[in-house]
């Protein structure tokens, strides 16, 4: 398979996916291309052909010659099966709610097209060719929000999806060449016709967990780099507060060898120049808070979370999930549970808790930060001009600041306990909950980037300060470590303003809207952007230290 890193192109032909790939397809950064594998080709046909003649056989086939769920015993008979794949997309027609941002459309047909590709669904290629030609051609599928439990997989988004590329219904709203058009007026554009669907193939198209993945996946990578940035904040704040590094050190965490605390204190080292055997604090106490010195702690299950949630939608997003699977080479049908969503929203449940935890941890930095009893000589509230005596500082930033992380701290709160057990005649009687639980971790993922914003302008705030006491000028960069600088300077550059100026960066000028500096700092942490382009070194060696 084609590596995204190099190219921009990714050839689909079943295989494993990475969680980067799927999120520069979702970004349009990568267009998806069917490999010309004769065996992949061939596999595909082979499961075709298996249900072709189930078909012809009148076989009991679930979805296929019965109706769905809970009427499975309904038998359908051979002169309508493709009618009843065209209804089982109108009935599916039930989604409300706000649009989802394109890129998890993006991404979900994605992810639907390469596991289709496996060849263990019964679909021709003209179904997987569909799906590829509409994120080529950037015609994206108005999906809603609302209708998912994650039973039987995305059936309500999927089947979105499925009236789209099959040209079902002219209702059908498509986003192409920047407008909102029906369906049929897309098709046209696009200059393709509707295709009839056949015998299995509306079941293959919704029936699975692609689209809660691409969002999980989604949220996966913003996270990974959130976590990193949060490091990187940490690292800034802790600089100010003229933390000790005897906490950091090697030797304490080879005796409590977690892998995300062994990490997380190495990182910290790193950025903080704590190799050396003694700290350079100048602080009169002999051992810092919690939060602290017990850093490496609280972020190393954060860390090892992360990646096992990273691990799990790796997993998921690869793996074939619609009932029933055609094992084409014992001619044989298997009914099953792949479908249910459970792995997705456990692990988006586990997701929001880490980035509220994330979230609580920095507030409480920030706490310190701003309280002269805590903070060893820095500025109440970080004011940056002390001869103003009704300059209040940083006190409105705070209270931002706290207005964002209950938010964080309440979302995460697990969804997936909470399924109705009757849905569907009761058939659906346990429910993943998974398009809940990822587009709730979406939300998340969102807050986390106001609130890192937030956190931002505390941290190189606190750092100028320090850097005033202790070298009479404001420019920060002086007492930070290498790995540092960039992050430093790209926060400044996101805000519109040049290093090492003869001020504070805040606290210098009544008239600062401080509003438009989390706005241009949030832009900042989006895709490509300044500030994340260069926290990219510290997440890919969260990659490779725990290979996700």
């Amino acid at each position: 398979m084609t590596n995204p890193a190099s190219s921009s192109e990714v050839v689909l032909d079943g295989g494993m996916l990475s969680i980067d790939t799927v999120y520069q397809v979702g970004l349009g950064q990568v267009m998806p291309r069917v490999t010309n594998d004769s065996l992949v080709l061939k596999q595909l046909a082979a499961s075709k052909a298996v249900v072709d003649t189930a078909v012809a056989e009148n076989k009991p086939i679930y979805g296929v010659t019965t109706c769905f769920g809970g009427m499975a015993d309904v038998a359908i008979p051979n002169e309508l099966v493709n009618a009843s794949q065209r209804n089982l997309l109108s009935f599916l027609a039930t989604a409300t709610g706000e649009p989802v941002s394109s890129r998890h459309t993006r991404a979900a047909m994605l992810l639907r097209a390469n596991v289709l590709l496996q060849g263990k669904s019964g679909v021709r290629r003209e179904i997987i060719d569909r799906l590829i030609r509409f994120i080529c051609a950037d015609a994206i599928p108005v999906v809603r929000e609302l209708g998912s439990i994650g039973a039987s997989g995305d059936l309500v988004p999927l089947a979105t999806i499925g009236r789209a590329i099959t040209g079902h219904s002219s209702r059908c709203q498509i986003l192409l060449d920047g407008q909102q058009i029906d369906g049929l007026a897309a098709l046209k554009k696009l200059e393709l016709e509707p295709i009839e669907l056949q015998a299995k193939e509306g079941l293959a198209i919704v029936n699975g967990t692609s689209f809660s993945s691409a969002v999980a996946a989604n949220c996966v990578y913003e996270s990974q780099t959130l976590l990193a940035m949060s490091l990187a904040i940490q690292a800034m704040m802790l600089r100010a507060l003229n933390v000790q590094h005897e906490p950091f050190a090697a030797f304490v965490h080879q005796n409590k060898p977690h892998a995300g605390q062994l990490w997380t204190a190495k990182v910290m080292r790193e950025f903080l120049g704590a190799e050396s055997k003694n700290g350079n604090s100048t602080n009169s106490i002999i051992q810092d808070r919690y939060s602290l010195r017990c850093l490496p702690q609280y972020f190393g299950p954060i860390v090892d979370g992360m990646a096992r949630v990273s691990e799990v939608i790796a997993t998921e997003m690869n793996s074939v999930t619609d009932n029933p699977l055609i094992d084409s080479v014992e001619q044989r049908f298997y009914q099953n549970g792949n479908f249910l969503g459970q792995y997705v929203a456990i692990a988006m449940d586990d997701l929001r808790r880490f980035l509220g935890l994330l979230a609580k941890h920095l507030d409480v930095q920030i706490a310190q930060l701003v309280s002269p009893e805590f903070n060893h000589g820095l500025p109440p509230s970080l004011r940056g001009d002390d001869s103003r005596i009704y300059n209040m500082g940083l006190k409105g930033l705070q209270i931002t600041g706290n207005s964002i992380m209950p938010l964080l701290t309440y979302f995460g709160n697990p969804i997936t306990e909470h399924f109705p057990t009757h849905a569907e005649q009761f058939n659906q009687n346990i429910n993943g909950l998974s398009w809940t639980s990822a587009n709730m971790a979406w939300r998340c993922v969102d807050l986390f980037q106001d609130y890192m914003a937030v956190a931002s302008l505390f941290a190189i705030q606190a750092v100028d300060l320090r850097a005033k006491q202790e070298l009479g000028h404001f420019d920060g960069r002086a007492l930070l470590q290498k790995p540092l600088v960039p992050i430093y300077d790209a926060i400044y550059t996101a805000c519109g303003e040049k290093t090492g100026q003869k001020q504070p960066f805040l606290g210098h000028d009544d008239d600062r809207w401080l509003e438009a500096d989390l706005q241009m700092l949030k832009q900042g942490l989006k895709p490509g952007k300044g500030v994340i382009s260069v926290i990219k070194p510290l997440v890919d060696s969260f990659k490779a230290a725990f290979e996700v």
